[in-house]
């Protein structure tokens, strides 16, 4: 192999007809070249734009395996070899793959091993240690396992020994230990002794007194971090994420007690990192609050240690009530000015303990966002109203008349404060009648939630302020218009309107339109016309088509025209890895259908392989298919393994209460038993603020189902 000219063959091979991250990889060629090139900068900018491309966030695609052969041959040849080889590892170390067999970049890297092997001896220490990591990650341990053994038997530079016994572990956890085992005491370096006791997690070995001890005396242990390993940035963190994931409580506890001694170090350093890996813990482990809020409020003896914390306090709510003492002086002070630390340690106060945060926030509104932020659950659908409160009720009423005054997200965050007090706002209601014309999106929907319920007089000063506002061809104060009184007059008037113009108002439009039911018929034409094109397969064409096939069903009553769009719907979103989210919604509107919804089986059946939308096919299929067709008992275990991945948890409990407890057999009690009494969480991504919350929730209600199964089963 000649690798003087390591582009060779470079244009002969077909870049248009192969895939990247952002479609044709025609432009693979002249990204190789400039990375070649003897212009760094244009070189720093093709790596990166090849990162966007071939491994796109982590995505690995066709190009990706068809680049393989040309970057080897880059990093073997000595240009930008480190770079490159990180590159390299990172593909082979992806398992996230799209439009190429699964495995056949892995593959790819594997085959270039002849090159690569001999860069475990590369004069360069940067170069041996990222070979180590890139080589392991091919998972062919009859040629590489030799390999790093050898290169861990003569290897004098510490980082290098670091990452080839992680390698050695990767390959072959138990003779990762039994290499681990020599170099477990403190006249070995750091980084390596760090890398021994990863061995020995990921060999499984029991987790004892001198492991602890030896862990504790890594710490601070940032300086140790892997940049390879992105997983062990943190590597008190990551050692506690790995006892937690054997889900015993030995090791629970272990855990445990390596935050709570970190917490309680002197060193300000330890204690940051301390602070990490509580946070990775509670994130991880439901009984990890309660565990840990003693040892949080021993960690705050400064302003600086609880600023660090605030954020945490507010993800763990009711939970850090212990902890709420440590937060009261900071949220209480400089009320009259702007003041970042106090206001995120009042954010957090908001969430752990409302009733002492409310007259706080009422002294600081409009010079505490963040507190605002974290009392309307702006980002967080979990998130209850804020309890009701007199002198912050005043305080609303007092800064909401100033629409030129207020910022960024203000306008939403004062009016959703009301409307989740609603009938207890009656007070504010000219205020919010004031601000309708200037922000008539939030002051419609508090306007409905307060008046609601009122008297008449107080209901009829805002009936007469949405509809003055209505009038003009506002859609969101014709909705609540016609939510306080059941006339449809104006809501009609603005939803054609919006119809007609089209753009991006279209979905919001259909989904008013759809709860007029058939007193939308005037619609009709508009809604139909209102449909993407067949050959458009975006995510918003997708949900604006489904919302306009829910909307076309609720006004007429007639499936034909409604299930030829879903199936459209259905046809499209197959063609795509960002749409999946797109068949749930679609499937979820093809359940309203009931039987009249028949012919769409086939489509839902095929989802039932796709995690996030199993729930939303199980619950269309229970509704549409012939009952005597369905295999009950796969359609509860497609439900429970999409809550088990946390690919959607929510929609797997609709999908488990539509099936009913005679559906699910002995084993489906037992799973579900686990998500609900199991210590670790079954919600572990999504919005961060919210996952904890959302975990809670997701666990009371599925107890409550376990629950009901259970009476099923009895009876």
């Amino acid at each position: 192999m000649d690798l003087a000219h390591p582009l060779d063959g470079l244009d002969a091979f077909p870049w248009a007809s192969s895939s990247h991250a952002y479609g044709s990889a025609e432009d693979i060629p002249d990204l190789l070249r400039a990375l070649t090139g003897t212009d760094p900068d244009e070189g720093d900018e093709a790596l990166s734009e090849l990162y966007g491309s071939v491994l796109h966030q982590g995505t690995v695609y066709a190009a990706s395996a068809e680049a393989v052969p040309f970057l080897t041959r880059i990093a073997a040849v000595g240009h930008r070899t480190a770079d490159v080889l990180r590159l390299l590892g990172g593909m082979a170390e992806s398992e996230d793959e799209y439009g190429v067999e699964p495995g056949a970049v892995r593959a790819a890297v594997a085959e270039q091993l002849v090159l690569l092997l001999p860069l475990l001896a590369d004069a360069e220490p940067v170069v041996r240690r990222t070979t180590a990591w890139v080589v392991s990650h091919t998972r062919v341990t009859d040629t590489v396992l030799p390999a790093l053994c050898a290169r861990w038997a003569e290897e004098p530079e510490p980082d290098v020994r670091a990452e080839v016994l992680a390698g050695i572990a990767r390959l072959d956890p138990q003779r990762g230990a039994a290499e681990a085992a020599s170099v477990l005491d403190l006249s070995q370096p750091a980084v390596v002794r760090l890398a021994a006791l990863f061995a020995c997690l990921d060999a499984g070995a029991s987790w004892t007194e001198s492991l602890h001890a030896m862990m504790l005396s890594l710490l601070p242990a940032d300086s140790l971090r892997s940049e390879l390993d992105l997983e062990r940035g943190e590597p008190l963190a990551a050692v506690v994420e790995a006892l937690l994931a054997r889900d015993r409580g030995p090791e629970r506890e272990a855990a445990f007690a390596l935050v709570d001694a970190a917490l309680r170090d002197s060193r300000a350093e330890v204690r940051a990192e301390g602070l990490w890996a509580a946070d990775r813990a509670c994130m991880l482990s439901r009984s990890a609050p309660r565990q840990l809020v003693e040892s949080l409020r021993a960690a705050a003896v400064d302003e600086k240690a609880v600023v660090d914390m605030a954020s945490l306090l507010e993800r763990l709510a009711s939970a850090a009530g212990p902890a709420a003492g440590v937060l009261v002086p900071l949220a209480g002070r400089n009320l009259d000015r702007e003041d970042d630390h106090a206001d995120r340690a009042l954010a957090a106060l908001v969430l752990v303990a409302p009733e002492q945060a409310a007259p706080f926030l009422a002294a600081g509104l409009g010079r505490r966002p963040r507190a605002l932020d974290a009392a309307t659950g702006l980002w967080d659908a979990e998130s209850a109203a804020f309890p009701y409160d007199d002198g912050l009720l005043d305080a609303v009423r007092s800064r909401l008349p100033q629409p030129t005054g207020l910022s960024g997200n203000e306008p939403w965050q004062l009016t959703s404060l009301l409307a989740g007090w609603g009938a207890e706002a009656v007070a504010a209601l000219p205020e919010l009648c004031a601000v309708l014309p200037h922000f008539a999106h939030q002051a419609s929907r508090a306007l409905v939630s307060v008046a609601a319920n009122c008297a008449p007089p107080d209901r009829d000063v805002a009936v007469a302020a949405l509809k003055a506002v209505a009038e003009r061809g506002v859609l969101p104060a014709a909705k609540a218009l016609y939510d306080l009184t059941d006339d449809p007059t104006l809501l009609l008037r603005c939803l054609e309107q919006e119809l007609g113009r089209g753009g991006r108002d279209v979905r919001d439009a259909a989904r008013a339109a759809a709860e007029l039911g058939s007193r939308g018929a005037a619609l009709v034409p508009l809604l139909r016309g209102a449909l993407s094109d067949p050959d458009k397969d975006t995510k918003p064409a997708l949900d604006t088509d489904t919302a306009l096939a829910e909307a076309l069903w609720r006004v007429m009553g007639d499936p034909d025209p409604v299930v030829a769009v879903l199936a459209s719907v259905f046809d499209r979103a197959a063609q795509s890895q960002w749409t999946r989210w797109s068949v749930a919604r679609a499937a979820r509107a093809a359940a309203l259908l009931g039987p009249a919804g028949r012919s769409l089986t086939a489509r839902l059946e095929a989802a039932l392989d796709d995690s996030v939308q199993a729930p939303a096919a199980v619950l269309a299929l229970v509704a549409v298919a012939d009952p005597a067709a369905l295999d009950h008992a796969s359609l509860a275990a497609a439900a429970l393994a999409s809550a088990e991945s946390d690919a959607d948890p929510v929609g797997a409990c609709d999908a488990l209460q539509a099936l009913g407890g005679a559906a699910l057999n002995g084993d489906h009690l037992r799973r579900l038993a686990v998500l609900v009494d199991g210590d670790a969480r079954v919600v572990r991504s999504g919005v961060e603020n919210g996952i904890i919350r959302q975990d809670e929730a997701f666990r009371n209600r599925a107890r409550a189902l376990l629950i009901a199964f259970r009476r099923t089963t009895a009876s």
